[in-house]
């Protein structure tokens, strides 16, 4: 039985992905630096005896073509990169690279993608077709590295009809998986605005144009786009993270600079908003006295799942882990480079459980605590592989 033997392989290559996962983390590298981590994967390919060849400068696509007749193509990903975080764990495997830190579960990703590799390559006799491991670099910072893979080919030659990808959550307990059908996750844009006032002594307000209580209107103001001119059945989240004027408590200074984000899972709407957003900052702040420039740098657009093809993951999910431990997922206004996969090919992207509540392992992505209960890599080999062989066959 597929399922069993699979079980058993995930199981007999446990401790080796393990190994990987932590080697991975203890020497994590910042996006589009990649290049020890990706050297760790060439040489983990080539014990395996997989074709690979280098894209996007560290990045990797491997290939790995079924004994049994069938045109078939699927695609694999796993991303690479780090973050700049200094990592808080007291673990062995700790960061040795102080400020950086795989603090979002990528060290996970990659040696699950290995680990599946290493189960598929040993059962190639059981599946025909072919299917494409995609090690990625740079998912954490803009322009994405999945869109400078897609520009050097990466879903050409051979073109995958289904593109899959799993992501660690630390929220949801190890064993267990959640996959959410059609739009999924929310597209990205960043916004960096400049105010421009008149400084002065803070007693003589009438003496200056006050660029922080012209940046407090607009902030204040804009959330108006989301909550008045966005359809209430429309996603969507604007924040602001940074807010820097340099004054002091009697000083009113010169300019204000703010950065914050924009997220939601709809394109016409997307620009639209944005644009909308130029205006009422630049109109605002002509209106007290001062100037405003908007600068919008594009990110990620939204992530959409496609139904049938997400439809059968789930069940062959199901089918691997049992009914009991699928989790149907609610829209999440995080982002994803996938996204640029899912715009082109049917995509599905799933979030494989990795907390554990009795160990302790409960910090979130993004944070100097994160970890993982490595339990969950006994898992996502097995999976991955099960899933890819029941979609090749199907």
């Amino acid at each position: 039985m597929l399922q069993a033997e699979i079980k058993k392989l995930a199981h007999d290559i446990f401790e080796g992905t393990v190994a990987n996962r932590r080697q991975l983390h203890s020497n994590p590298e910042l996006s589009f630096k990649e290049f020890k981590t990706s050297e760790f994967i060439k040489a983990r390919l080539n014990e395996m005896g997989i074709a690979f060849q280098p894209m996007a400068t560290t990045g990797i696509v491997a290939i790995i073509t079924g004994d049994q007749p069938s045109t078939e193509i699927i695609a694999l990903r796993a991303d690479m990169d780090a973050l700049p975080i200094t990592e808080q764990n007291q673990v062995e495997y700790a960061s040795a690279n102080t400020g950086v830190m795989h603090a979002c579960g990528h060290d996970a990703h990659t040696a699950s993608l290995l680990g599946t590799a290493m189960i598929l390559q040993s059962l190639k006799s059981k599946f025909g077709g072919t299917v494409k491991l995609i090690f990625q670099p740079g998912e954490e910072v803009l322009p994405g590295g999945a869109s400078l893979m897609i520009k050097e080919g990466v879903l050409e030659n051979p073109k995958p009809v289904a593109v899959i990808g799993q992501h660690v959550m630390p929220t949801m307990e190890t064993g267990k998986v959640g996959m959410r059908k059609g739009k999924y996750m929310a597209s990205k844009d960043d916004l960096y605005i400049t105010v421009q006032g008149k400084g002065g002594h803070g007693a003589q307000p009438h003496e200056n144009i006050d660029p922080v209580l012209i940046a407090s209107h607009i902030i204040i103001a804009l959330q108006q786009v989301v909550s008045r001119m966005a359809n209430p059945t429309t996603a969507s989240v604007l924040s602001f993270g940074k807010l820097l004027a340099d004054g002091s408590t009697n000083v009113i200074p010169d300019k204000v600079y703010m950065e914050g984000t924009f997220r939601t899972l709809n394109e016409s709407w997307r620009s639209k908003a944005l644009e909308q957003m130029k205006k009422m900052a630049a109109g605002i702040a002509e209106s007290m006295g001062g100037s405003c420039v908007v600068d919008i740098v594009p990110g990620y657009p939204f992530l959409i799942n496609e139904e049938k093809l997400t439809g059968q993951v789930y069940e062959y999910a199901q089918e691997y882990l049992g009914k009991e431990n699928m989790i149907d997922l609610d829209i999440w206004m995080a982002s994803e480079d996938f996204a640029y996969y899912s715009q082109l090919a049917d995509s599905c992207f799933y979030m494989l459980g990795a907390g554990n509540k009795a160990k302790g392992i409960t910090s979130s992505l993004h944070t100097a605590t994160f970890n993982i209960d490595e339990n969950a890599l006994a898992i996502s080999t097995g999976l991955m592989a099960y899933i890819a062989v029941k979609r090749l066959r199907n």
